[in-house]
């Protein structure tokens, strides 16, 4: 890894370098073009993919990972014998050879599964040494296919496909071009023995070639595709978090902020307030007053650094549970029938912790701005109680089904977060959160939040 200093260094080199080679390539002459070309696809020939994972390894289905096994045995159990007796009955090559030749022909395509440029290589050189020996050993070849066999050629174009469907662009060409050279040239060579099969291997095999590697890279760009959204669904996820979190942070740091304004201001009052305060008690609150405000001017430094230039607007007082009635006002103006319930023993919990009040504010937020956003029309009840032994705060958002199709939510002071957001509402009280659709096709949103301090509830 290079350090910071490196980067600027080296892109402005690395730049030069490619603009010098593009331009060196621009220029060269069509002589030296060709052989260089000819030098990266005679690499391509002897350079196989690796690692060499088997044909369809990445397929979640158990039995297409073994169809290329399947059936480069089934081609393999049938072409040897069908290869052997056509050898040595129609073209008069002896038993043992034409046995020989037939396993040095076929078998290789089982070796195509995991390594199929090597494959080629003992399949194109035995189909070549083949015609050669039927050359050399049938009387007439008029009514025969000739250079290239009918067993060899349907081995040929599997093992074609499974090179198509391993090897990059430049192999196939290369592939391509070799075995039609090689059979053109056998061709020409002797014109009264062949009867077009070179050609016509040519031709399927291009085909071949041309359509499984399009399908073959269609398939890697829709795999890497799906990679990339699932990268950036959770870098989404992620920054969702952290967003929502720097956001609590904010609103928490305001709360606290006010609770050391208060301290600051009992305590540099406390003498004048308490008369016959002995000096060491005089002291002592001087030094709480001097501790307070030396925290509270580090917190607004901190604060400082939270907000955004587009947070400026969030300085005022942070909301309770009081606004809770505005947030379902805003969401019946928006369309949404709702319906809020708070029970009487509620109001015997006051005053609240701040935490838990801002909290279940944003809660009851998000889950009516949900609302709108996925469930237009949808009739919605809010329901706020208090546990039976008044440790917690019950809050209860049930909505229907949508009666329309969503909509963009008219209330749009919420975090925009949704569940994450909730999470960490309650995950930052120690409460608890259950949420999930209900058979009617609506949702359901419950929380409990304790009654507790902050310190209570661990460290933030």
């Amino acid at each position: 890894m290079s350090g910071p200093s490196s980067g600027p260094a080296a892109g402005p080199a690395s730049g030069a370098a490619s603009s010098t080679a593009a331009s060196s390539t621009a220029h060269e002459s069509l002589p030296k073009a060709a052989r260089r070309q000819a030098g990266a696809l005679a690499r391509a020939l002897v350079t196989p993919s690796y690692p060499a994972t088997p044909l369809f390894a990445q397929s979640p289905r158990r039995w297409l990972r073994r169809v290329p096994y399947g059936v480069a045995m089934i081609l393999t159990t049938i072409l040897v014998p069908t290869s052997a007796q056509v050898l040595s009955g129609d073209y008069g090559v002896g038993g043992g050879v034409a046995t020989l030749i037939a396993i040095v022909q076929t078998t290789p395509l089982l070796l195509s599964v995991t390594r199929p440029l090597q494959a080629w290589w003992i399949v194109f050189l035995s189909d070549i040494v083949c015609a050669f020996v039927v050359l050399g050993t049938a009387d007439h070849l008029e009514n025969r296919v000739w250079p290239w066999l009918p067993g060899p050629i349907i081995g040929y174009l599997f093992l074609l496909l499974a090179l198509a469907l391993r090897e990059p662009r430049r192999t196939l060409v290369a592939v391509w071009l070799v075995t039609g050279t090689a059979g053109l040239s056998l061709g020409m060579a002797f014109p009264d023995k062949s009867n077009g099969s070179n050609v016509v291997l040519f031709v399927l095999g291009g085909v071949v070639l041309l359509v499984a590697g399009a399908l073959r890279e269609r398939g890697d760009a829709q795999r890497r595709l799906a990679e990339q959204e699932t990268i950036s669904e959770a870098e989404r996820a992620h920054r969702t978090l952290l967003e929502e979190r720097t956001r609590i942070a904010r609103e928490l740091h305001d709360v606290v902020a006010h609770h050391m304004s208060v301290i600051t201001v009992q305590a540099d009052s406390a003498p004048y307030r308490i008369g016959g305060l002995p000096a060491e008690a005089e002291r002592e609150f001087s030094t709480i007053a001097a501790t307070a405000r030396e925290s509270l001017a580090e917190m607004r430094r901190l604060l400082g650094v939270l907000r955004s230039e587009e947070t400026r607007g969030e300085r005022a007082p942070q909301p309770g549970l009081r606004q809770v009635p505005q947030l379902v006002e805003a969401t019946v103006r928006a369309g949404i029938p709702t319906t809020l319930t708070i029970a009487d023993e509620v109001a015997e919990l006051e005053p609240l912790p701040q935490a838990v009040g801002l909290s279940a504010y944003r809660i009851v937020q998000e889950a009516l701005a949900n609302v709108v956003r996925h469930a237009p029309g949808a009739a919605t009840r809010v329901a706020i109680s208090a546990a039976e032994d008044r440790s917690a705060l019950t809050l209860l958002v049930v909505n229907g089904p949508p009666v329309s199709a969503p909509t963009k939510p008219l209330e749009t002071s919420g975090t925009g977060h949704g569940l994450v957001g909730m999470v960490e509402r309650v995950r930052l009280v120690g409460g608890m959160l259950d949420t999930g659709p209900l058979p009617d096709g609506g949702f359901r949103v419950a929380a409990r939040l304790p009654l507790v301090d902050l310190e209570e509830t661990g460290p933030l």
